[in-house]
């Protein structure tokens, strides 16, 4: 599992270079099967889940090769579609992978997703919408096996604007004879990053970022693609919400600002002096914070459920009472007992948190139970008197690429012991 050891009490200056983003580049990693070709990709942050990702491919019979934040993948000769119960079980977006296998072999199986603990995340979107491109499915509530001998054309509207099921029903729709069509589809820029990369493969979509994406159905791919991952904005507020917590003053480079818009309406709002450039972003705190009434996650571009541990750990030690409503995921709470130890203040009512603010953190050990809790668990570390260790690293690292190192350069005082 590993750990964090935190010696806290120091503020964070300097700039810190935010890595490639994990929830594009998973989805992305699943579209190289597509083409049977070779895929190369850059600023890919070194992950587990990117690992599992990896590992998946080479499963399937893809030849990977990987150096410092570039990976190739050469998908022409696939000879598996089943994935593994074992990888799958390790990282959620696994079932990405069902959508690209179909497109490209018209038949795939995989066992039911693993990944953080966030409570019901139920598939049947995916399902449900697979069903409806005439892909017969057979689920027996452990293994889901899919085939299809053409995918129909079909108007499919979402009931919920789910990432996972948008990026499924384009990447199984790519080879479609006629067009598909998604209504109240996800508008996330990771959406828009996979469609960018899949129209450089050379699929016809368009409508990303809107509530409508369209596929029309091609008869080939190209054979060689290269892609740029985008920057992490998940990676970017979670620095943000440090500086901001130690009463710092960091540039975060190498990020698309207005991807960020949300929480940075909420970093204004509580006192934090933000300046925004081109790719850039500088957080100086001179203000007492302030609380902040109410915020609630929703679908971008609201604020983002991955953000919502770190801003609760910055807001815990704000002086007042701050309200924080959880509308995405059921069990994005493990985080509140953990924070608690540490001194704060929070209790929940129904996926309500009341976050009384306290002036002073004491480190304990705590536990990492899902990725942006322990992520919190970091924020509040930070701050906290004395050490604090966070145990479950290994969550931390699914989506973090040397969150200690770049801390480290900031000023902070972070060890990883590796188990």
């Amino acid at each position: 599992m590993g750990k964090y050891i935190i010696k806290g009490g120091n503020k964070l200056n300097g700039e810190v270079f935010i890595s490639g983003a994990k929830n594009s580049v998973l989805p992305i990693l699943a579209s190289t099967v597509l083409n049977s070709g070779i895929c190369i990709l850059k600023n890919v942050p070194m992950l587990l889940d990117t690992f599992v990702a990896i590992d998946i491919l080479k499963d399937l019979g893809c030849e990977v090769s990987y150096s410092e934040n570039l990976v190739v993948v050469n998908s022409k000769n696939i000879n598996n579609t089943n994935v593994k119960e074992e990888l799958v079980k390790k990282m959620r977006s696994s079932i990405i992978f069902l959508g690209s296998i179909l497109s490209r072999c018209k038949e795939a199986s995989i066992s039911y997703p693993g990944g953080c603990n966030l409570g019901k995340r139920p598939i049947d979107f995916h399902l449900s919408a697979f069903e409806k491109l005439g892909i017969k499915i057979e689920d027996n509530e452990e293994l889901i096996k899919a085939s299809v001998e053409n995918i129909k054309e079909n108007i499919i509207e979402l009931p919920f604007a789910s990432v996972g099921a948008t990026q499924n029903i384009i990447l199984a729709s790519i080879f479609v004879n006629g067009k598909v069509i998604i209504k109240n589809c996800a508008k996330e820029p990771e959406i828009i990053d996979m469609v960018k990369f899949l129209r450089k493969m050379g699929a016809n979509i368009y409508g990303e970022g809107t509530h409508t994406i369209t596929i029309k159905g091609v008869k080939r791919l190209n054979k060689v693609v290269e892609y740029t991952i985008m920057p992490d904005r998940i990676e970017a507020g979670t620095f943000l919400c440090m500086s901001a917590i130690t009463n710092g003053n960091i540039k975060v480079n190498n990020i698309v600002p207005k991807h960020l818009n949300s929480l940075i309406e909420i970093l204004n709002k509580i006192g934090c002096n933000i300046k925004i450039y081109k790719n850039s972003i500088t957080i100086q705190n001179k203000n007492v914070l302030k609380p902040i009434d109410f915020l609630e996650t929703n679908p971008y571009p609201y604020f983002p459920t991955d953000l919502q541990p770190q801003i609760m750990a910055l807001l815990a030690t704000i002086d007042g009472i701050s309200i924080i409503k959880e509308n995405i995921f059921e069990a994005r709470n493990k985080h509140i007992p953990e924070l608690n130890k540490l001194g704060c203040n929070i209790v929940e009512d129904n996926n309500v948190f009341i976050i009384n603010g306290v002036n002073k953190l004491v480190g304990k050990n705590v536990v990492a139970k899902d990725l942006r809790g322990g992520a919190s668990l970091i924020i509040a570390g930070l701050v906290a008197k004395g050490k604090t260790i966070v145990d479950g690293a290994c969550y931390i690292n699914r989506g973090y690429e040397n969150i200690e190192r770049k801390l480290n350069i900031l000023g902070a005082d972070i060890k990883y012991i590796k188990d």
